[in-house]
């Protein structure tokens, strides 16, 4: 299948497909996250297919301090899910532009030293993630490569790239077309709009809900499974917990129809309860691998534990060690991000005109705190984005800022990417990331002025609409 990114994307496309085969050794460097790892899958056995040697390393970020990581070798490397933002770290590393290629979705940084891009975002391409541009090389190398659509779709959904409009769009929904073409994806439209619904109890699936919220459902477990029971949808004991997936069609609907009445009638909108999910049929049902956005947890909970390698094994089908491993993962990274929700909710958020934020010290892990601010935002106000500060164990004269917003404050202005940049910049750090999340490495003890200098940036980006937001 043909599909039309951009005359702009699909040069770079080409371009990268061709410097990738001139090459005898590559180095992939690619993010821990679930679009990171996603990223390196696609591209490792892309190039191994070329019968060309490839080896990777994952970065926690590209960074100072983790910049010694990056091998100083002979092999060509390629930067996935990162590298856009922190040219000037490769040019001090001495790194030459005919040895890099950049392939990421992340605001291009300036820089005097021409390395080769694969970038989206000059194209206005603003839905679509490393892994799926990684997708978009790997089929230019070898069209046979579309087996690879799967991990490149779960690398989107892993990424939100599906959260706006509650399904992917463009060369992301394209790449879902070749999965689907291939066999190894199936959609559903118009499904449930719910994280863990192939794996999770439905109530619990309900509760957790909260885009749309549907009032005495979303945040009340017991609501939850009352409105199952009213409207004669249980288990054939009525104790047996439902898993949405495996409902039949009939019961799927009449699940909805009642949703749709509940939103109604407390006059909410019902568009954002429907979206399309993506399963994966050579999945086993029940298992989180089976459902694209369960699989992205997986991958992250790799990532954030410091074992990406686990998560890149399982992308390229590990279904035995690795897979247990990352089960194991999943479910100490989950406890942990329970007990960080629960720390933000008790001990609560300073607030300021157009932020909130908490600094959670050396309690929990950094490489959780972003997903944290998320899950918190959605019980605090989701009208001001929120920042959580945490220590770094590893530099005692960092600190490190992730902040989260929604769909709905972006619209009115808000580009926490452009916020974390200038203001880290401001104070010797460096920051990055996309509109609605972010993250920034300041100087330990620039901490206040840091997190009031991002309000006064906010309250700028606003501009006048935000004095009614106060």
């Amino acid at each position: 299948m043909r599909m039309e990114t951009g005359t702009g994307v699909d040069a770079e496309v080409a371009t990268a497909a061709e410097i990738i085969r001139r090459q005898q050794e590559v180095t992939v460097i690619s993010h821990i996250d679930a679009d990171g790892i996603s990223s390196e899958a696609i591209l490792s056995q892309a190039i191994a297919r070329e019968g060309i040697a490839v080896k990777s390393v994952f970065v926690r970020q590209l960074e100072p301090l983790t910049m010694h990581q990056v091998p100083k070798d002979r092999t060509f490397k390629i930067f996935t899910d990162l590298g856009a933002g922190q040219q000037n770290l490769l040019q001090e590393r001495g790194l030459d532009p005919e040895d890099v290629l950049i392939i990421d979705h992340h605001v291009s940084q300036p820089c005097e030293t021409p390395y080769v891009q694969v970038n989206c975002i000059p194209h206005g391409l603003l839905k679509l993630s490393a892994a799926g541009l990684a997708y978009l090389v790997a089929r230019r190398l070898d069209p046979d490569n579309c087996d690879l659509a799967k991990i490149a779709v779960i690398g989107n959904v892993g990424d939100m790239m599906a959260r706006e409009h509650c399904g992917l769009t463009g060369p992301a929904r394209g790449i879902v077309e070749d999965g689907v073409t291939h066999g190894s994806i199936v959609v559903r439209p118009h499904d449930l709009n719910c994280y863990g619904t192939s794996t999770r109890a439905l109530h619990v699936c309900l509760a957790y809900n909260d885009d749309p919220f549907i009032s005495g459902i979303s945040n009340d477990v017991n609501g939850a499974r009352r409105f199952l029971k009213k409207i004669g949808i249980q288990g054939d004991d009525g104790r047996r917990d439902l898993i949405w997936e495996g409902l039949p069609f009939p019961e799927r609907k009449k699940i909805m129809c009642a949703l749709v009445e509940q939103l109604m009638a407390n006059g909410e909108p019902f568009e954002r309860l429907f979206c399309e999910t993506y399963l994966f049929p050579g999945e086993r049902e029940g298992e989180p691998l089976r459902n694209a956005q369960e699989f992205a947890t997986v991958l992250n909970a790799c990532g954030r534990w410091a074992r990406p390698d686990i998560g890149g094994a399982i992308c390229r089908g590990d279904r035995s060690i690795a897979y247990r491993d990352a089960k194991k993962m999943l479910a100490n990274h989950r406890a942990v991000i329970r007990e960080l929700l629960q720390f933000i909710l008790d001990t609560g958020v300073a607030e300021l005109t157009h932020l909130q934020y908490i600094h959670v010290g050396n309690r929990f892990p950094d490489t959780i705190v972003g997903i944290g601010a998320g899950m918190a935002l959605s019980k605090l106000n989701w009208q001001k984005p929120i920042l959580i500060l945490c220590e770094l164990p590893e530099d005692a004269t960092l600190v490190k800022a992730s902040m989260r917003t929604t769909e709905r404050i972006v619209a009115r202005g808000v580009d926490l990417q452009a916020a974390a940049s200038t203001v880290s910049a401001e104070f010797g750090g460096s920051g990055g990331g996309h509109k609605i999340a972010a993250g920034a490495y300041i100087p330990r003890g620039s901490e206040e002025r840091f997190v009031n200098r991002v309000n006064e940036l906010l309250g700028e980006q606003l501009g006048p609409a935000s004095a009614g937001h106060r």
